[in-house]
């Protein structure tokens, strides 16, 4: 468990869900910065450690895509949720391309964002600055799960963090049967059919990556999710 209150960026410019956001987040233990646009948000960011980020998309000054790219830039690891009236696929994905840990549609309940939260924030170390190397050894490959990167034959491969985080899953869970609706609750926080969608796009993604190693595989199992096969040394 994290010994020190989280710290939650958000950026929402419709103050009275902001003030209730705030409200209710504290009252849950988070420390929040309530910021009114996009402009403000990075100012914020840049001049203090967060620990994850709550992005409404439509604001002014600077969007919430806008806002979670430059933060993307300086700090590739800092988690980040979509808060948005805006439901559509196209958004959505674009949303995911930019590396989201999650997207929440207005109207929600506290609740359900809470949960979300707590699914993104599991994966945060307690202290940034005792987060361990951690490499994987797949086959032929090595996998640098801290620095989001697959190795072979001394060539780096750079990956993203939600394929990085979905590949450390399958490494936990390797040569077992992997059940669909717990890789999404436990990495999108819920069973949902877009997310579904998102994630076989992803396991294509880890099988072409891999693909160099014919002793790995992701093997799908009808009706039920898949068993990441691994060589045992």
């Amino acid at each position: 468990m994290h010994k020190e209150k989280l710290k939650i960026l958000l950026a929402e410019d419709d103050l009275n869900l902001g003030f209730l956001l705030v409200e209710y987040l504290e009252t849950e233990g988070f420390e929040v910065r309530l910021c009114k646009d996009g402009e403000l948000a990075l100012r914020a960011f840049q001049n203090n450690l967060f620990d994850l980020c709550l992005l409404d998309v439509m604001m002014p000054k600077l969007d919430g895509f806008s806002l979670a790219k430059e933060i993307r830039s300086q700090d590739k690891m800092i988690p980040v949720i979509f808060i948005t009236a805006r439901s559509s696929k196209e958004d959505k994905l674009k949303g995911y391309d930019l590396d989201a840990d999650d997207y929440i549609t207005k109207p929600f309940d506290e609740e359900e964002l809470l949960w979300k939260i707590k699914a993104v924030i599991r994966r945060i170390p307690e202290s940034k600055n005792d987060a361990k190397i951690e490499l994987i050894s797949l086959g032929s490959y090595t996998f640098d799960f801290n620095n989001q990167s697959l190795i072979f034959s001394g060539k780096t491969k750079r990956i993203t963090e939600k394929e990085s985080d979905i590949l450390k899953y399958l490494c936990d869970h390797k040569n077992k049967v992997i059940k669909r609706e717990d890789v999404l609750k436990d990495l999108w926080g819920e069973n949902d059919y877009f997310f579904g969608r998102s994630l076989d796009v992803f396991i294509t993604k880890m099988r072409k990556y891999l693909k160099e190693d014919p002793s790995l595989s992701i093997e799908n199992v009808f009706g039920v999710g898949f068993i990441f096969n691994v060589p045992v040394k």
